[in-house]
């Protein structure tokens, strides 16, 4: 389906009874909502009605082409503008990765539109600005970012030799075919640019200004993930007031919700089960 939302238009995949409690799911880079295709058959089947959506650069027809157009702010009010195309008041929210720091301003900036999040491998901002100044690991496994905002750069390694850079980035994800279904839509011209504009838009100030989280918290975090260390996942509860709860799958990649979608799933579903 597609949400007309501030003058763009975003594709959405609805799933589950639509009489369920909302479920917001934010994927990240470089991939799009397909990456909950796994997840949500559980979410179903336990009475919740989903909503993946392609973000900001990942629809089609949500591509600015300015790099401002990708701040945190503008990605936080696309997902509230969203939520309020959809009529929905307030929703469980998910977010791997981007999705995740999505997620996480949503929460801290929105609690009212928040009824329970469960942020996937990427820690609160505040926590991996504490890794970044704490951690010389955490430094090096970051180290990637350098590359990413670099225009022209980072699109022309990513995209060389048929996209080798892109399709190892993804080699975890699953099979040859799962790997070109995330990679082929961003070797459409301007797809990878408008992705890699959320690394190049970032801004210290922004994420330093995500508050605590106030509502009920899940971080899932995978102790094979190259990008997030430990010492950014365990400062993650120090920026969450409300309930919160570490939940580590061992022996898992980055990419938990293709590699692990069944734990992930019931951690999800541990925090936003219905009640009633």
């Amino acid at each position: 389906m597609h949400v007309d939302a501030r003058g763009l238009r975003f594709e959405i995949r609805p799933g589950g009874p639509e009489s369920g409690e909302p479920v917001l799911l934010l994927h990240g880079f470089p991939q799009h909502s397909g990456e909950w295709d796994a997840v949500v058959p559980t979410l179903h089947g336990a009475g919740l009605r989903t909503y993946a959506l392609d973000q900001r650069g990942y629809s089609p027809q949500a591509r600015p082409t300015e790099v401002a157009a990708y701040r945190l702010g503008e990605l936080v009010a696309d997902a509230v503008a969203v939520l309020d195309a959809l009529g929905v008041t307030q929703a469980h929210v998910v977010g791997h990765d981007w999705g995740a720091i999505v997620a996480w301003a949503l929460a801290a900036g929105h609690p009212d539109r928040v009824r329970t999040l469960t942020a996937v491998s990427v820690p609160h901002p505040a926590a991996m600005a504490h890794a970044l100044a704490n951690d010389p690991q955490q430094k090096a496994r970051s180290a990637y970012m350098l590359l990413f905002r670099q225009a022209g750069v980072a699109e022309k390694t990513l995209l060389a030799l048929d996209a080798l850079g892109l399709r190892r980035l993804l080699r975890e994800v699953g099979d040859d075919a799962r790997v070109a279904a995330y990679a082929d839509p961003l070797r459409e011209p301007g797809a990878l640019t408008a992705a890699l504009n959320w690394y190049r838009a970032m801004s210290r100030t922004e994420l330093a200004a995500v508050g605590p989280v106030s509502v009920p918290t899940t971080f899932v975090w995978s102790d094979r993930d190259v990008a997030i260390g430990r010492t950014a996942a365990e400062a993650c509860a120090a920026h969450v007031s409300g309930d919160y709860h570490l939940v580590e799958l061992p022996g898992v990649s980055h990419w938990i919700p293709d590699e692990a979608p069944a734990p992930l799933a019931e951690a999800i579903l541990a925090r936003a089960r219905p009640t009633a």
